[in-house]
């Protein structure tokens, strides 16, 4: 059984399929379904392709194909509002999605993670979308989801993270202080940092004496998962 919301996205994808010919923009679906972040509509996409009712179309941009409906959208799934904000208030109170963990794999495995683009190890820069995996051995990773993200910068070199190397990454939302984590500010950037909480603040910590602590309002700041190991290539 799927989620509300990822009824509503099939939903929504599949009306837009049948009214324009084209899949909605990533931009589109988080309007829609009232999500603060691309990366909620990633995690959707990913949940429901990996559950067999949608496929991305290779070489194509914008290209998603529903491939079947779930036996009982008709009937449990609520209707879109018009206004893509008009449907805050019914999701609101919804349970947000939890996807299944991954089955472990045996230790000599390779898993290829979701490569999600680049991210600060310095100031803030933009961590993009990508389809792009990266593989990786499964004995590297523990319990849970993880993906991947190339680190930019040398804020955190002096807890042994270099530029150019790709953090893997346990998905969550919470976070202990004192923790190396992705954190995503102003639902924009994200950066890699250990965190801290500090008179009302989040204060996210380089691990540079070159670079000064960056202090954000809690609502500002969103953790989006803690570092659970590197890879480096030597060159």
């Amino acid at each position: 059984m799927l989620t509300r919301k990822q009824h509503e996205l099939i939903r929504f994808i599949q009306t837009r399929l049948e009214e324009t010919g084209v899949s909605p923009s990533f931009e589109e679906m988080k309007e829609a379904l009232d999500l603060k972040s691309k990366s909620g509509v990633h995690r959707l996409i990913s949940a429901l392709e990996e559950r067999g009712f949608i496929r991305r179309l290779p070489n194509r941009a914008r290209a998603l194909e529903v491939v079947r409906q779930p036996d009982d959208i008709a009937g449990k799934a609520p209707q879109l509002a018009a206004s893509p904000r008009a449907a805050a208030n019914v999701n609101s109170a919804l349970t947000p999605l939890r996807r299944p963990a991954a089955p472990t794999a045996a230790a000599n495995d390779v898993i290829e993670l979701p490569l999600h683009g680049r991210i600060a190890a310095g100031v803030p820069i933009e961590a993009m979308e990508t389809t792009a995996t990266l593989p990786v051995p499964a004995a590297l990773l523990g319990a849970g989801e993880h993906y991947a993200l190339e680190v930019s910068g040398d804020s955190m070199v002096e807890a042994g993270i270099l530029d150019g190397d790709y953090a893997l990454v346990r998905r969550t939302e919470t976070a202990r202080d004192g923790e190396i984590v992705v954190a995503l500010v102003r639902g924009e950037e994200a950066t890699l940092k250990y965190m801290r909480h500090e008179g009302g603040q989040v204060r996210l910590d380089p691990a540079n004496a070159a670079y000064d602590p960056q202090y954000y309002r809690p609502d500002e700041v969103q953790v989006q998962g803690k570092l659970a190991g590197l890879l480096r290539r030597y060159h």
